[in-house]
Order: C-alpha cells, then structure tokens, then sequence
C-alpha cells in the first residue's frame, strides 16, 4: 500500500522530522511511502533520507516566501497551534489539493495543526492518523476545542506515550477513534555499542530552555571537582548557547564541560560517552534517551512528565531524579563516575531494554494499527483507488478540490460545480 507523511518542514531539525524519517524508512521495507512537507527553506534535509523514501515540498520559501496568499492568514490551520504563524492562504490552498489528489491509501498527519487538515480535506476512502508528538496537558483550552472538533473524523489518533494515550481517551472523548500509544522508534545501531570506559557524559537536543542545560551544567560541577577527568559533552544549537557558554565559563568548567553544536546522526557521538545524561521540565517522549540507550548508556534523566518513566527502568537501565533537583542529578552522575562495574552493567541492560523501540516492534505495531483502521472501514474501503483515480481526474481538469472530494465521497459525481482550484 502507499503511506503518505504530511509533515510541517522536513528541512528543519527537530524530534519530529527525526522520528517521521525513521518511521518512513521502516516502512519503505514493505510499503510505496512518500513523506509530504508542508513547507521548504533549503535544498536538501538535514538529516539523511533513504532513497526508497520520496520527498515533496509543497510551499518553497526560498520563492515563494512573498506570495500573495502567503501574506494572508490561514483559515483551516487552527489559529491556536503553536506553527500558525508560519501557516497561511498559500498553504491552505497546497495541503488542500495535495489530500484532495492524493494516491496514498493511508495519510498520517505529524502536528496538531497538520492532522486538522487531514480530518477536514482528506478524501473519505483514505485511512486518516493523526500523531500527537506533545502531550495533550501541552495544548491550550483553545486549541484543546479545536481539536476535539476536529479529531472526531480521524481513524486513529496515536501519542508516544500510554500516559498521554489515557490523558487523550479520559479528556477528549473522540467517539469511534482509536487512540493508541505507538512510541518514536531509532534505527538499529551501526556502530559497536559504547564499553563504558570512557569518561564522558553525553546530553543531546535543542538548547532551549525547557531542557535545562543550565541545570545540567550546574550538577555536573561537583562531579568535575571530584572526577576531573571526566568530561560533559552537549550537542545541539539553540536560543540558549551564549548563555551556557557563559554559565560554563563562570564556573571554571570551560576544560570540562563543552557545547559541541549540532551532529547528525549522534550515533557517533553517543558510543563515544558512557553516560547520557537529560535535565528537562518536560519532555512529551524522550528521543535522546532512546538514542542514547540504543548505543549502550546508561541515562540519567529528569522523571518529568510522561516519556523517561515510561523508557527508563530507575536503578536497571539509568536513573531517574526529580525535575528540577540539582543536588539529586549531581549524585546520579557521582553514583555511575564512581561505579565502573554498575555503569557498564547498566549500560547492558539499556542496550538489551531499548530494543523494544527499534524499527521491527514499532513498525509491526504501526501496521497493525492500519490493518485494523481498514478492515473497521469495511465497504468503505472498496473500490477506493478508482475513487481516487475519479477525484484526481476531477481536480486536473479544473474542479474544486472540496467538491471533487466531497463528490466521488459521496457518489454523487452530478453534484460537482467547477470551479477554481
């Protein structure tokens, strides 16, 4: 079957992008998979796409960035997500005739905003899934509303937690939905796992300040005072790095602890530390913890709301400490500086309980989760590629994308208007 990925910027970085990438190169195994992003501002992705995967921008900023109805405002993106002010008519119009053209059996929406669009405009023979990569606690009343409305004409709605899968189900109650956990997978390891002699901490991600590099820098003073040659090693760019670039230097950890900047893919680096280490507030997943586990270290992680409790088993695999407790992350890091036996141990045991979230399990799930949404279309789904097949025809010779969609939905081909697309 072909899976379409509609996804905001594909050119970007972030734990999206990441994640919808791994996700499609799983599924390229079996399946024709494109991934569409919504919007471009550069040549190619920073990260590596497999072959077998197409890419498709919809809104190239690098031309179109003063068009006409990109200066005018959205009306179907939902004015309340976070990305609405990079929305506009222009893409409105894009995503709308993408979905009403589209060939894929299957569309799977990777923002809030995004799903909306696919609830709304997508042609009623494709199975539509809406991801959820923030926790529903993350949205506001407003956007909440929206969503609600919205999410009702979805086939599935997944989050990368169960925490937040029960949140979804409990608060939202979207009558005929599936709503399912389906966790962020990371491709298998290529290089040999880390040995756990090596005597650096590892911390990777946006330097923004939800992730409290601060206080991670902060807890790794002592173990610096009492472990000088051990290192701390922080990838990523952001908002925040003068700023920790300054915390470091005020502390004296300027031969100690080091901003790396951005390294794609970190499975290099990762193998070459022996701790992982997060310090965030909130963290609706935990990418980096999985990444880090799947090369073989132990993590030591806030316990913040919902991924790490759900990735690490506290004392097996890494440790968990309260969200915002200096002290306690300093004497989780001492605990594994000073243990050599206990890190690697550890970091065994994260390699051996990470492989749960590698491409095989999570793909098998993500099947099984399209196979269902099918077979409980039933009828629905018969004779849905001459559907599409009629609904495109219609749109190339000039019909409205929502009357041909709405038509060939309905059956009813004598009700088609024509007009602008």
């Amino acid at each position: 079957m072909k899976i379409s990925f509609l996804l905001h910027n594909a050119y970007g970085i972030g734990g999206t992008i990441t994640t919808t990438f791994n996700l499609a190169q799983a599924l390229a195994d079996r399946h024709e998979v494109e991934i569409v992003s919504v919007l471009r501002h550069r040549e190619r992705p920073n990260f590596a796409l497999d072959p077998r995967v197409s890419l498709r921008p919809l809104v190239d900023l690098r031309h179109e960035k003063e068009h006409p109805l990109h200066l005018r405002p959205a009306r179907v993106f939902p004015a309340a997500e976070y990305r609405y002010g990079q929305y506009s008519e222009l893409t409105d119009q894009r995503i709308g005739e993408c979905l009403a053209q589209t060939d894929a059996e299957v569309v799977i929406g990777t923002r809030p905003g995004l799903n909306v669009h696919l609830a709304r405009q997508a042609p009623e023979h494709v199975v539509r899934i809406g991801q959820e990569h923030l926790t529903l606690d993350n949205h506001s009343p407003r956007l909440r509303t929206a969503l609600r409305r919205a999410y009702r004409r979805l086939d599935v709605l997944t989050t990368v937690t169960e925490a937040d899968a029960a949140s979804y189900r409990r608060k939202m109650r979207l009558p005929g939905v599936r709503v399912e956990a389906l966790p962020n997978s990371v491709p298998d390891p290529v290089l040999p796992a880390a040995d756990g002699t090596a005597k650096v901490i590892v911390a990777a991600g946006r330097l923004v300040p939800v992730k409290r590099y601060d206080l991670l820098i902060e807890a790794f003073a002592p173990v610096a005072a009492a472990h000088p040659d051990w290192r701390l090693r922080i990838y990523g760019k952001g908002e925040e790095q003068a700023r920790l670039r300054q915390l470091i230097e005020d502390l004296g950890l300027s031969d100690h602890a080091f901003l790396m900047g951005a390294a794609a893919p970190m499975e290099a680096e990762w193998v070459k530390g022996s701790i992982g280490a997060t310090a965030a507030n909130f963290e609706p997943f935990g990418m980096t913890i999985v990444e880090a586990m799947r090369c073989g270290l132990p993590v030591v992680s806030t316990d913040c709301p919902y991924g790490p409790g759900e990735i690490i088993e506290d004392g097996t695999d890494g440790r968990l400490v309260p969200v915002g407790d200096r002290e306690a992350m300093s004497a989780a890091l001492l605990e594994l500086v000073r243990d050599d036996e206990r890190r690697r141990r550890m970091g065994r045991r994260a390699l051996e309980n990470a492989r749960r979230f590698g491409p095989v399990p999570v793909v098998e799930q993500a099947e099984r989760l399209i196979d269902e949404a099918m077979a409980a279309r039933g009828t629905a789904r018969r004779g849905a590629p001459e559907r599409g097949r009629i609904q495109r025809a219609l749109v190339s010779q000039g019909f409205a994308a929502r009357d041909a969609a709405y038509a060939v939905a309905s059956g009813a081909l004598h009700t088609v208007r024509k007009g602008n697309r």
